[in-house]
């Protein structure tokens, strides 16, 4: 293995890791604050059993989620020194910025655990309302120097080849790094929602068949259905931006070989590059051309327009981008489902999980976000490809030139091997430990703090 491959494959191994903690990080505060504002207002226990619970999880994967963050940052400096040469002169600010977000979420999160007792209950809630909104701004940050990875600016190279910085905050300005972000926020929303309701239909299906886990699953919908429903909108604004900024990643997604008009949205199929062609996919004609422009009759360029040397790999960027497509579409219809009939039997809403094929199907669905999530990753970072930084440096001419570069692979590799054991185990152990008997307690049993009254 080269000093590039085994540095692509570090780099896919450790964000792959890491992004599912960082989606955790934003996602999961949303849910402790809809659970706790819900406590508060009804006063009822279940809803506090839940925030109790939701705060630990939150406390264990941020803890593991920096181990991992730290790691990710040792590696760009040491794997990509070339890229991070121009990334730190452009956006290194931005990279800061995030970091000062990360802070406010990690001191927020020492408040709301041990706070329970310590704070007014308004006030320990909105400190839950300062850990969901730095996690979504440390996202959106990171989410910045990607977009701006995709379409580099704010910068020019002298005539001595010097790079001169001449507006370090440009890519805020850029539409794309507006899409980019709402995109991937609600794509974190959704797979975390999913998550949480795929664990407790599991346990109503076990016969916890309570008001705690009800809750669970009707909370999480809730904020699940309304983001599926908003992603196809934001999915729908950034591929129109990459038509109009990036038509090589465009074509690979759709999978379009030749520059036409009328061009077919493609539904599956397998692009062969030898053929020039997508065999067997499902093509509605004009459809590409639609969605892109707004027009049936637009001409959508095709990746013959593209040198070889120029493409992305058309396979991974096409697959990735289907699978993408059909579960967000799946986790959209599976929401529907439940709210459809949530409000049929609105009469009696302790019915509406009696259904055991929806139930199955929340089950199904509940890594299926952040399957969706790693795919849209893919999409975003494969179809970049030459380009680490797209038009301006090549991923083969940021690599190290140091020796050792494949040891350090697996070397990495073990130490997320350790830490996904680590908490497994430990999720496991909070799984067990319940909030069942121990948080639920009557609300007559409590003081305003959560306390429980002697």
């Amino acid at each position: 293995m080269d000093a590039l491959t085994a540095a692509r494959a570090q780099m896919t191994l450790s964000l792959a890791f890491h992004m599912v903690f960082a989606a955790v990080g934003i996602g999961l505060p949303l849910l402790i604050v809809i659970v706790e504002g819900l406590y508060l207002r009804t006063n009822e226990s279940h809803y506090l059993a839940l925030a109790k619970k939701w705060a630990k999880a939150t406390g264990l994967l941020f803890a593991v989620g920096a181990v991992s963050g730290t790691a990710l940052s040792f590696e760009l400096g040491l794997l990509w020194p070339r890229y991070m040469e121009i990334t730190g002169a452009v956006v290194g600010h931005v990279f800061a910025l995030e970091g000062y977000a990360f802070f406010i979420e990690a001191i927020f999160i020492g408040l709301y655990l041990y706070g329970w007792e310590k704070l007014s209950p308004r006030v320990h809630w909105w400190c839950g309302v300062v850990i969901a909104l730095s996690g979504a701004a440390s996202g959106i940050l990171v989410l910045a120097v990607n977009a701006w990875m995709q379409l580099p600016v704010g910068f020019e190279f002298d005539g001595m080849g010097q790079l001169v910085v001449t507006d370090p905050v440009a890519i805020f300005k850029r539409y794309g790094w507006f899409v980019m972000s709402l995109h991937s926020t609600l794509a974190c929303y959704v797979a975390v929602a999913f998550a949480v309701a795929g664990v407790y239909a599991t346990a109503w299906l076990r016969g916890r068949r309570d008001d705690y886990t009800r809750s669970a699953i009707r909370v999480a919908l809730a904020v699940g259905a309304v983001t599926a429903l908003l992603q196809p909108i934001s999915g729908d604004l950034l591929a129109k931006f990459v038509f109009q900024t990036q038509p090589a990643k465009f074509a690979a997604m759709e999978g379009q070989f030749r520059t036409q008009t009328y061009a077919p949205l493609r539904v599956g199929g397998w692009p062969d590059e030898e053929a020039a062609e997508t065999k067997w996919a499902i093509e509605i004609p004009g459809g590409l051309s639609f969605l892109a422009a707004h027009d049936v009759s637009a001409e959508v360029p095709g990746l013959d327009r593209v040198e070889r040397a120029d493409r992305p790999n058309v396979e991974l960027t096409h697959g990735a981008f289907q699978l993408m497509v059909g579960l967000g579409m799946l986790l959209m219809i599976v929401s529907i489902w439940f709210w459809v009939r949530h409000w049929r039997l609105r009469r009696e809403p302790a019915t509406s999980l009696d259904s055991p094929w929806l139930l199955r199907a929340l089950v199904l669905c509940g890594p299926m976000g952040f399957i969706a999530l790693e795919a849209g990753w893919i999409v975003t970072e494969v179809g970049r490809q030459p380009w680490v930084i797209n038009g301006v440096m090549r991923t083969e001419e940021a690599v190290t030139s140091a020796q050792g570069v494949e040891q350090v692979f697996y070397g990495f590799a073990v130490l997320y091997l350790l830490l996904a054991g680590t908490v497994i185990f430990l999720l496991r152990r909070l799984a067990g430990s319940g909030a069942d008997a121990g948080d639920v307690v009557a609300p007559q049993e409590m003081s305003a703090h959560g306390e429980v009254r002697a």
